[in-house]
């Protein structure tokens, strides 16, 4: 874990807890070893740093190409362990970069929905997070959160105080094998079912 990560990620704890009381249940079920894929629903900027909070290892997540335009973001996102992605037109080195951190042990935070909602409600799960899951063969830790979306909607520029708790589930291996479908309508399965997972989580 380089400094800049630690310093990162005890900003973001010292935050949660303090800006917006964070509370955590499951914490348990973080206990993965090796690589592992979290798989979340999206509806704020603070998802990813308050799902990292709780893990004691630097962890990837996937962030907006052009995030990274700008010199001090591109090296400030780059030593946050982020994978730039071009949401508009998804290009194959995304993946290769994913399977690459995977491979090597690392944990790396998805969101099926690939967009934040911009209503806070579950949305469907996209199929290219099926193919990933199908092809990468690493436990998927399926995650919850709450409140972030009152906090900080992706329509507001500047956090609100207020609760924010985020539900771990239990892990869970994907065997591709065990689904009657093939092709891409496998891996919208696949996806439709990570998002069940996510949406089984309360409270």
């Amino acid at each position: 874990m380089t400094l800049t990560y630690w310093l990162g990620q005890q900003f973001f704890r010292e935050m949660s807890r303090g800006f917006f009381g964070l509370r955590v249940i499951g914490e348990e079920n973080t206990q993965i070893p090796g690589p592992a894929l979290i798989t979340a629903n999206h509806v704020s900027f603070l998802d990813p740093p308050f799902i990292d909070a709780v893990f004691d290892e630097d962890i990837c997540f996937l962030a907006r190409k052009t995030l990274f335009r700008y010199a001090f973001s591109h090296w400030l996102l780059t030593r946050w362990q982020s994978i730039p992605v071009d949401q508009e037109r998804p290009d194959p080195g995304s993946m290769k970069t994913i399977f690459r951190r995977l491979k090597a042990g690392r944990k790396v935070i998805v969101f099926p929905e690939g967009n934040r909602a911009p209503d806070g409600l579950l949305q469907r799960g996209e199929p290219g997070i099926g193919l990933l899951i199908a092809k990468a063969g690493v436990p998927v830790l399926p995650v919850r959160i709450f409140g972030a979306f009152e906090a900080l909607p992706r329509h507001k520029m500047f956090p609100q105080p207020g609760q924010i708790t985020i539900v771990y589930g239990k892990p869970v291996n994907y065997d591709p094998a065990a689904f009657k479908e093939t092709g891409k309508a496998l891996y919208q399965a696949i996806s439709d079912d990570v998002m069940a997972r996510i949406g089984d989580l309360h409270l």
